[in-house]
Formats: structure tokens, sequence, C-alpha cells
């Protein structure tokens, strides 16, 4: 793609809107410093010296969309408890739109806090639950669902395996979706794997491949026709348009309709990769929202998961620089 085309294409993010459904969550961390044990148990004595409170999970996708100059619509269910007044007020703060989150008094809101001193991780602290939404709750989600499709350009499916998402909500969505002519785009776990037929795009990492298919395979370079194999079982399983495979080490890996195109990773120093699937997932539709190739679609999600990954934490990727490593990388 030539330069004033992707220029072009970068300015186009901007006109789109990107409805996000499933588990959002509140990242939270506290650090301090750690010089002696409890004497009540052999555990560290953290003094706590900051704290900060981040959105997660589908939240932080919708932090990428807006990042690359998208409009995100989040959609999903959170509890009536401080944590969901904690996430709404982070929504707030980034001007991001709460209008398709429901709350809840039958579930809480996702928490994740993380206890750190001198540079290491000590303890995580999960608060949530992972049954599925009653009925009330999936007849609001899914009323909210249809108020923002009627707005989106594109649909990702963030799922967490926290209750949200399940295979007959999921079904509803895409059918709802299909019949719009709206392209969905899946960011996979392992509890519906199997439940995302006819998206437009499904994003399994190499984990998630294996794990969801209950099938043992090497990685690309050590054993490509087994890997291959399930990928070509996934197409027959899911029927989606493309597979976009991640690949951590190894790359990226995309197919559709029988074309396979491999691209290696980008040779970098790697600080953190939290958060790098939120950013590939968010390249990844609004690629696909403009009728991008799955192999162009492929090699730009390749380059800002890469760069996210040179990030400490999980932050979502930076505009102009992706850009600008587009450009350099010739791109098209």
């Amino acid at each position: 793609m030539p330069v004033d085309s992707l220029q072009t294409l970068f300015e186009n993010f901007n006109n789109l809107r990107v409805l996000i459904i499933g588990d959002v969550m509140v990242d939270a961390y506290v650090w301090g410093r750690s010089t002696r044990l409890s004497p009540e148990a052999p555990v560290p004595i953290v003094h706590v010296a900051r704290t900060e409170q981040r959105l997660g999970g589908a939240a932080n996708v919708a932090l990428n969309v807006q990042a690359l100059g998208a409009t995100p619509l989040l959609c999903a269910v959170i509890g009536t408890d401080a944590g969901g007044d904690q996430l709404l007020q982070l929504l707030q703060e980034r001007q991001l739109s709460s209008a398709g989150i429901i709350r809840s008094a039958h579930r809480p809101t996702t928490v994740k806090q993380r206890i750190l001193a001198h540079g290491q991780q000590l303890l995580r602290i999960d608060s949530e639950i992972e049954t599925d939404i009653n009925a009330e709750e999936r007849t609001q989600l899914l009323a909210a669902y249809d108020d923002l499709l009627t707005r989106a350009d594109v649909v990702i499916f963030e799922d967490y395996d926290k209750g949200v998402l399940n295979e007959a909500i999921i079904a509803e969505c895409i059918a709802r979706a299909r019949q719009r002519g709206i392209p969905t785009v899946v960011d996979p776990k392992k509890k519906n794997f199997l439940a995302y037929r006819y998206c437009t795009l499904f994003k399994p990492n190499l984990k998630e491949l294996r794990e969801g298919l209950k099938l043992e395979f090497g990685d690309p370079n050590s054993d490509r026709p087994g890997f291959e194999a399930a990928v070509t079982r996934l197409h027959e399983v899911l029927e989606p348009e493309t597979v976009l495979v991640t690949l951590s080490e190894y790359g990226v890996f995309a197919q559709q309709n029988g074309t396979k195109t491999y691209l290696p990773a980008h040779l970098r120093t790697i600080s953190d990769v939290s958060g790098a699937g939120d950013t590939v997932i968010s390249i990844a539709a609004l690629c696909v929202a403009l009728g991008q190739s799955a192999a162009f679609t492929a090699a730009l999600a390749n380059l800002g998961g890469g760069l996210v990954c040179e990030q400490v934490g999980v932050v979502p990727v930076e505009k102009l620089l992706l850009l600008q490593e587009a450009q350099e990388a010739g791109l098209k």
C-alpha cells in the first residue's frame, strides 16, 4: 500500500464505530516496599507507596480502539458494587461511553488487584465470578447490544470466560450482526471457543488453538503440517472468513479463502507482553471494517502488537508511531 494510501487508511479509522461486547474489569495495582516478614505468617509485609486503577479486559480493547482514532461502544455487565463505581469513573475519565454497561446486583465487578514490591508481583487477588449471566441480565445485555449495533461498523467479541458471553448470546449476537451486514471479530477464550460460528475473523493464539480444538501440535517452525491441520479444522468447525493466529515469538499467521500468510515477529526489546492481544484485535477489527486483506490486516496487527510489548504494563498502541512503522515497513 502506498504511503498516501496508508495515511488515508489511518485517517479513515477516525470514522469508525466499534461495538465491543464481553468481559470488562478493573486492573488494580498496589506498589510498595517490603523489608521484613510478618510475625503472623511467613509472608512479606508491604508498605504501600502508591495505588492505581486501570481499565482491563474488554475496556482495555476500548482504549486501544480509541487510541487508533475510532469510537468504541462498550457492552458489558458489571456489579452494583465499589468495583463497578470505579470502572464507570475510569470510563468517564477516559471519555468512554458507558451507555452499553448493564449494572446488576447479582454479580460482582471483576477486579484483579496486584501487590508489587521491588519490581516483583508478590500476590494477585481476583474478585469475580465466572457463572453465566442470568435471564434478566441477558435480556438487558441484548437490548443494549441491539441499540449499539445500529451505530456500529464492526463488532469485537472480547471473551475472558467471566460469564457475560455464553454460547446462546454469542450465536444471537453474531446472527444479528450478520443480518445487518456488520463484520464480527473474535478474541476467544477456552469455554466458548467453538461457539463463534460464522464470525468474520477469529483470532486465537497458539495455546488457545490447542486447548479450544483439543489437539496436540507443535509450533509452525517445528510442526507446520500439524499447525495447518489445526487451522483447517478450525475453518471446518467455525466457518469464519479469516483465521488470524498470533504466534508469540514466531510472529503471526493468517488464512483466508485457502491463502496462507506467515509473518515473522519483528525484532524488539520486549518489556511486557501484557495487552498485546488487545492491540492486535483492535487493529484487526478496524482493518476488517475497512475491507482490508487478511495479509495486510495480519501485518499491521503484528506491528501493533510488537510495539506495545516494548512498553511496561498494559498500554494502548500509539497511532502515529504505528503509522510511521507501517510506512517504514512498506506495508501493502
